[in-house]
């Protein structure tokens, strides 16, 4: 297909029909208690065995799409970081903090030890699925919870607040280790110094990166809000948010740290200040038409011919995210909110979904010797296990366990 207005036309076709998809697929899941973005990624990959059959998606369709998909990992890690509130999560953070350092540790840990002596995988697409596997997908925990009446205990706040460390803690992680890679991969005789060098240089462009985000939220962030708060209709004024929002993930994306970096930054950018997250309700239905994409794109991506070998991959890691999480966050739970505390805290951060998955992708896009298709393939497998198995598991835990809500 060559014709201007046939391409655009199919890639019209395309975006309406994946959007009405989507929207059937979400309400679907939601009244089978399931994460609607399982669907999206089993809507990608017949997308992907489709045009295998007929090859209908010509390049130009292709971009668009990988366009969209990024819309859709900037509005997901905007909306994290919109939702993480940092000034309230340092209130609580000696006792989160203390969980959160042992689930980052434990799963990493699992997930390396599965990844690179149980799978025999090279050491950066090792590094890559421990990163992942220390992110947790709180959004697909939280709904049961909440629908428990549950969320608003001690340890459903809790359980919010580990689950923030976590997503800012996976982003940072992706970070440093995407910048370490080329020399990973292509170390010599002076492997340590320029690691070093190259660790060196990526931790003060960070720190100039982040002394701006603080400069603009404190100077600029509030003059912002205040002057778009004065235009009439509230769309305008979660356009100028968000407008504002992906032009700090540009910036990152510039300098090398990737869309989903400065997307998760410019949320927490706006995050403490009340009148910018008041546009968040607007920002749902934005949210809303372009986070789909990105799941789907997650299907799309899946070589076919690399599910044979993704069955073990993802059954081996599936084994690690369960147990890194179940031992990570119930280990040092244990001990701070008793037994039952931390079997609900564990099981409920066993879900890998948004966080995990964005570092899957940015590692394919650096290509095959980062993060192998049967790699990524098998992640989506432990993505979607993940995702099915907690409210399954936490229905009965949360009524054999209520939570008292807390009154203070």
């Amino acid at each position: 297909m060559s014709d201007p207005s046939q391409i655009d036309a199919l890639m019209v076709m395309l975006v309406g029909a994946a959007v009405v998809a989507a929207v059937l697929i979400n309400a679907l899941f939601a009244r089978m208690g399931l994460p609607a973005l399982v669907g999206y990624m089993l809507l990608g990959i017949l997308l992907r065995l489709a045009d295998n059959q007929w090859q209908f998606l010509s390049e130009p369709v292709m971009t668009a799409f990988r366009f969209m998909a990024n819309l859709g990992v900037v509005a997901l890690l905007f909306k994290v970081g919109l939702e993480s509130h940092p000034g309230a999560l340092a209130q609580k953070l000696p006792k989160a903090a203390v969980i959160w350092i042992g689930d980052v540790c434990i799963a990493a840990g699992i997930g390396f030890v599965a990844a690179f002596y149980l799978l025999n995988l090279a050491l950066v697409p090792s590094l890559v699925v421990a990163t992942a596997l220390t992110a947790t997908s709180v959004g697909v925990s939280v709904a049961t919870w909440d629908a428990k009446g549950a969320l608003d205990s001690d340890n459903g706040e809790l359980l919010v607040d580990v689950a923030e460390l976590d997503d800012i803690s996976g982003i940072a992680l992706m970070a440093l280790l995407f910048a370490v890679v080329p020399v990973l991969l292509n170390g010599d005789g002076e492997f340590w110094p320029t690691l070093g060098g190259t660790a060196g240089s990526f931790v003060v462009k960070f720190a100039l990166f982040i002394l701006f985000c603080l400069l603009f939220s404190h100077y600029g962030e509030r003059r912002l809000t205040h002057l778009s708060a004065r235009l009439r209709q509230p769309p305008e004024r979660m356009l100028v948010v968000v407008g504002v929002g992906f032009l700090i993930a540009a910036i990152a994306g510039w300098l090398g740290f990737s869309l989903a970096i400065g997307a998760l930054f410019a949320g927490l950018v706006f995050s403490r200040d009340p009148e910018a997250v008041k546009t968040e309700k607007s920002f749902q239905d934005l949210y809303a038409f372009v986070t789909p994409f990105f799941f789907i794109g997650i299907g799309f991506n899946i070589d076919p011919g690399a599910l044979t070998q993704a069955l073990l991959i993802g059954a081996t890691l599936t084994v690690a995210a369960l147990l890194g999480k179940l031992i990570g966050d119930g280990l040092p739970s244990l001990f701070l909110i008793g037994g039952s505390g931390a079997a609900l805290l564990g099981a409920s951060m066993i879900p890998r979904a948004e966080i995990a998955m964005v570092i899957m992708h940015q590692g394919q896009q650096l290509g095959p010797e980062v993060v192998p298709p049967q790699v990524y393939a098998g992640m989506v497998l432990v993505n979607a296990v993940t995702c099915l198995l907690a409210p399954l598991a936490l229905n009965p835990m949360l009524k054999r366990w209520p939570q008292q809500e807390n009154k203070s």
